[in-house]
């Protein structure tokens, strides 16, 4: 048999199908000879053809992992005999490769202690004087050790002190290169000991892959990946070597002589380095070398001849690349951001920006521009508060530069403003919309890259406008209209579909008179189906989407039905994840708007989206070797056989195939089908309620797979759509209190909850610990009390939020840094800070006061320590926002009074000292948490109303800021309905209404026409006394959209009252409005 399976591995070498072909189809049959691993091993160490001798040995491979436990014990052990005599006398680098892995999965069925003959070559080989030994022993070390790591552990003392002597055999790289990927194979299950001792050979290993890079930077590369995986698992054994590993990787990195994958490895791990470790490297002073390193990278000028990847026109106007030194440069600065406090960034970068921004050379303009766009994410707060005039200024005038290079940049600058720096940059609206609108107006056609970047800053600024869009929209939908009838490029049509997304945005139902032409064009579209539109159909269904939330229900209600049949059909019709990913949305939306519309199409639209998330399409496993082999296997069996061997194959495929890849990789658009298929059925299990009912299970069980997705977006959307679950599930319960209903609810608060509270504790992306908390408040927030029905829940949420903000937790850098300065953190990290807050009044809401007391006396100081002047305005609003948060959930639960009382002492001083701060909101918080203390603590606070009074009066005297007003009014109006005979209203009252009506905070006009009705019963007078700004409030506020009916009715109530017991008063202040508005008034107040 052995020649003639020779013969057949022969024929599948050679480059000719029908030979190939015929030799597969022999091979199957040969398979099924019992004889077939004896027949194996033959050709393996006879053969005199290396390739067939490769082939053999990876076909030996498949078939033991398969079938091992049908080999009778002693074949095994001849068999192990066999392989290693192979692997010990072959000379052949590519064989020695595939025998290694034959005997890595032998190991896996064996473990090491069963095979002493291969632990003896194992340890004589590496330990031999000849350097073509001691590689192929590292060689076969490695890999069975990279397949197996956890069974030596037992051996991890006595394999390190082999390294640390192989890490000093500078002149076999190969020895060096297999001996770093060993290291890195084992670094997660290390011990104690074993961590001294690794600790110990970093030094080494530094050294070592300096060497290696002179043999094999491809090698180096890949071994440069031990910082990574020590950084992920064992973090503590590197961070006595972090300057000197930073040093290292700069060295690297800022080598122009190296090629571009290395280079990108080594700024890639001090990427990783800071997002895992930044306060250790701020510690080390390492933050200035790594700037000074990467500034030339992020400023170089591109070879001679050649541009920058994002700025070559293709085309398609997506020049991207991401796998290049300036790049990640920028992905540096851009993690800076993200994780490390703008007061210690911001010292260092900006004299480095300023000089590049005054170079006369273009790329180090543009390099300057590029540095200021990615810090605007991360360090939004400090940007918008201190220097936002500033970098728009510079932004703005490199919009006119002579260089598109720096136009391109200020742009991307610009967008990237426009996305992180609300509000403030909005409040630039007159001098950047004509500057955009001019720039899109006189943009060339054929230069689609750059219309791209314009379009991108364009639509970012708009998104946001508000009302403030109205001037320009005749001018901003003239243009986008004329993009879709006039011209041919695809490209130009899918940005101006984009940007009526954004205008729809901002202008919501301001955009009624250009709805029809714009639906007409994207049904046009949606029903051509060719290969070339479909990037602009997908923008399409995302703009439909948008515009379903925005335009208003009675406009997109009659259209609603016909776009879910639209989505259905394309999903049907074409292949697409990217499509596929914008129906789910248009769904969601649609279940917004008019649910009843997508109640006869949960069926086919869940299936859909249950196939998405259980589909493993678009996750790539990255064989070592020809695929072919793998299918020549899995189709070697009879039917019968491999039916009645099924369930053996499958678990012993789950244990070792991740073994026998190199990796796995997903692509984008996968992932944000499953990002946005979670999403989509979470919104829609809300918003259709009991029509959703037959198909949560099925779904829920679906997206709770979810929770443990390699992708971490995939994981938010996860917990998030879990949330929206128990929140439907609440909602149908509260329509139809059933028992059943209610036990379903408990279920499912149970399952998810206690999945949010394990997931917190473990996860390491801090966006998806914001997530689940967000999940969490979402739910409690909803679903109150029934949270609380297992006893240890509230203990449970209290520890976690108490552990965010004590900074404890894994995705916060785990508190290892004692030192840590609580006074400057990163921005991202406040907001996680926040969003755990947030939590904090949900929870007072929810449960009575004195249950909830002993926590919040726990949490208390966390959240008071941010309120001090040295803390970022962020911070102090956070804080004294919190707070007043609390106070007013304590007005509304059993024993919130007394637990407001018991907290008064503590909880004045600090709000008092917010109302003297020089930031409006601040101010504003600590305005409404005072009146908030008023109005939960009642009586007990009666004694500190001369104070509280006090400080108003002070602050309505200087105070500028329309909102701390409006808020002012309010607080005093809880004080006078909290203890109304305590307030000396003749002044108070006078006062109040001459501040009338509220301008910004329209939610207070509900606490003030209260207040007001209850004076009046009280001390009719003094409201008769200032009718006249009554009058004119109430004709600010009467059929105002945004105040709610509830509001206008106690409004109108009153003014009933007052006009039937003192008209004439009434009439001489009516007579002073307009007379349409009189009449107005008068309709109201007589309309029953």
């Amino acid at each position: 048999m052995m020649e003639e399976l020779e013969q057949i591995l022969s024929q599948l070498t050679q480059p000719d199908n029908d030979i190939i072909q015929q030799a597969t189809a022999r091979l199957k049959q040969a398979f099924k000879d019992p004889g077939i691993i004896p027949a194996l091993c033959a050709v393996m160490s006879g053969s005199q053809n290396p390739q067939i001798r490769q082939s053999a040995a990876v076909m030996l491979r498949l078939r033991v992992k398969k079938h091992w436990n049908k080999i009778n014990p002693n074949d095994r052990e001849s068999l192990k005999a066999v392989v290693l005599q192979a692997f010990m006398q072959e000379a052949e680098h590519t064989v020695q490769h595939s025998l290694s892995q034959l005997c890595a999965v032998m190991v896996k069925h064996e473990t090491p202690d069963r095979w002493p003959a291969l632990l003896q070559f194992l340890n004589e080989s590496t330990k031999s004087s000849n350097p073509h030994d001691r590689q192929i022993g590292l060689l076969l070390l490695n890999k069975v050790i990279e397949s197996n790591p956890e069974p030596f552990k037992p051996h991890y003392s006595q394999l390190l002190q082999l390294f640390s002597s192989v890490l000093q055999d500078h002149n076999n790289p190969s020895a060096l290169y297999y001996c770093i990927l060993t290291l890195s194979a084992i670094t997660a299950y290390t011990g104690t000991e074993e961590m001294n001792q690794m600790r110990c050979l970093m030094p080494s290993v530094i050294v070592a892959l300096k060497h290696l890079i002179k043999a094999d930077q491809g090698q180096a590369s890949e071994a440069m990946e031990i910082f990574n995986e020590l950084m992920e698992s064992e973090v503590s054994i590197i961070v006595p070597h972090v300057a000197d590993i930073v040093r290292f990787c700069l060295e690297v990195g800022t080598d122009t002589t190296m090629s571009d994958s290395l280079r990108v490895k080594a700024l890639s791990c001090i990427t990783f380095l800071i997002k895992l470790k930044s306060k250790v490297v701020l510690k080390q002073k390492l933050l200035n070398p790594i700037l000074q390193a990467i500034f030339p990278i992020l400023t170089a000028d591109p070879p001679p001849g050649e541009q920058d990847p994002e700025d070559e026109e293709d085309g398609s106007g997506d020049g991207t690349n991401n796998d290049n030194p300036k790049h990640c440069a920028a992905q540096i600065i851009d993690s800076m951001a993200l994780h490390m406090p703008p007061t210690k960034v911001f010292p260092e970068i900006v004299p480095l920006t300023q000089a590049c921004l005054s170079s006369e050379n273009p790329y180090q303009r543009k390099g300057g521009l590029m540095c200021l766009a990615v810090l605007a994410e991360g360090c939004a707060d400090h940007i918008r508060t201190k220097m936002l005039s500033s970098v728009l200024q510079t932004v703005c005038q490199s919009l006119s530069d002579n260089n598109e290079v720096v136009r391109s940049a200020a742009l991307f600058a610009l967008g990237q403003f426009s996305e992180f720096l609300q509000p403030e940059v909005n409040k630039h609206c007159k001098d950047l919309m004509p500057l955009l609108l001019g720039y899109i107006s006189s943009l060339n056609e054929a230069k689609v890259g750059h219309i791209t970047k314009a379009f991108y800053a364009l639509e970012n600024f708009m998104e946001n406008l508000g009302a403030d869009i109205e001037p320009y929209l005749p001018t901003l939908m003239d243009t986008m209209l004329s993009a879709l009838n006039n011209t041919d490029n695809l490209k130009i049509k899918e940005l101006a579909v984009s940007a009526i997304g954004a205008i729809a945005n901002a202008a919501k139902e301001l955009l009624v008179p250009y709805f029809p032409p714009v639906i007409e064009s994207l049904k046009g579209f949606l029903t051509t189906n060719t290969e070339e539109m479909r990037s602009l159909q997908t923008q399409s269904l995302d703009t439909l989407a948008t515009l379903a939330r925005t335009i208003g229900k009675d406009v997109f209600s009659p259209l609603a039905e016909e776009c879910v049949r639209l989505g259905l059909n394309l999903t049907d019709t074409i292949d697409d994840p990217d499509l596929r990913r914008c129906t789910y949305s248009l769904y969601s939306a649609v279940s917004t708007v008019d649910p009843d519309s997508l109640t006869p199409y949960l069926t086919p639209i869940t299936t859909i989206m249950l196939l998405a998330l259980k589909s493993t399409e678009g996750i790539t496993a990255h064989v070592e070797e020809d695929k072919t082999y793998l299918l020549l296997d899995e189709e070697e069996e009879d039917d019968d056989e491999e039916e009645r061997n099924i369930e053996d194959i499958s678990e012993d495929e789950d244990e070792t195939d991740v073994h026998d890849v190199a990796g796995f990789s997903v692509e984008n658009a996968y992932i944000n089908e499953k990002e946005d298929a979670c999403d989509a059925l979470g919104e829609i299990a809300f918003s259709t309620g009991p029509a959703f009912q037959p198909f949560l299970e099925s779904c829920f069980q679906q997206v709770y797979e979810m929770r443990d997705f390699p992708h971490e977006d995939v994981r938010k959307s996860a917990f998030g759509a879990m949330g929206q679950f128990c929140q439907a599930q609440h909602k149908v319960w509260k329509a139809n209190p059933t028992d059943e209903n209610h036990q379903a609810l408990l279920k499912l608060l149970d399952v998810v909850l206690v999945s949010c509270l394990e997931t917190v504790w473990t996860e390491t992306e801090r966006q998806v610990v914001m997530g689940i908390l967000e999940a969490m408040n979402g739910i409690i927030k909803t679903c109150k009390e029934e949270v609380f029905r297992n006893p240890s829940r509230l203990k449970d949420i209290s520890c976690v939020i108490r552990h965010v903000l004590k900074k404890k937790m894994i995705c916060q850098d785990g508190g290892v840094d004692e030192t840590d300065d609580e006074d400057h953190q990163a921005e991202y990290d406040a907001m996680l800070q926040e969003i755990a807050g947030e939590g904090i009044p949900l929870l007072a809401s929810a449960v009575p006061a004195d249950t909830f007391y002993p926590f919040l006396n726990d949490l208390l100081p966390l959240i008071m320590s941010k309120a001090k002047s040295s803390c970022t305005v962020a911070d102090r609003s956070f804080s004294v926002g919190t707070i007043s948060e609390i106070l007013e959930a304590l007005g509304s639960v059993p024993g919130g009074q007394g637990v407001a009382g018991r907290l008064s002492n503590r909880l004045l001083p600090v709000l008092v000292a917010g109302v003297k701060d020089g930031d409006a909101e601040v101010r504003n918080n600590s305005v409404f948490g005072l009146g908030c203390l008023a109005q939960a603590a009642g009586p007990i606070v009666a004694s500190d109303y001369p104070m509280m009074l006090s400080v108003f009066s002070n602050l309505l005297a200087k105070e500028s800021d329309q909102r701390v007003l409006d808020n002012l009014c309010a607080a005093l109006c809880r004080m006078i309905m909290s203890n109304v005979d305590i307030v000396p209203l003749e002044q108070v009252v006078p006062a109040l209404l001459a501040r009338l009506p509220l301008k910004e905070d329209l939610e207070e006009n509900k606490t003030v026409f209260s207040c007001l009705a209850m004076v009046y019963k009280h001390s009719p007078a003094l409201v008769v006394k200032g009718i006249t700004h009554l009058v004119a409030a109430s004709d600010h506020v009467l059929g105002h959209k945004d105040i709610n009916k509830e509001t206008q009715n106690t409004l109108v109530m009153l003014m009933r009252e007052v006009a039937q017991n003192h008209s004439t008063e009434f009439q001489a202040a009516v007579l002073l409005l307009p007379a349409e508005h009189q009449a107005k008034l008068s309709t109201a107040i007589t309309t029953s």
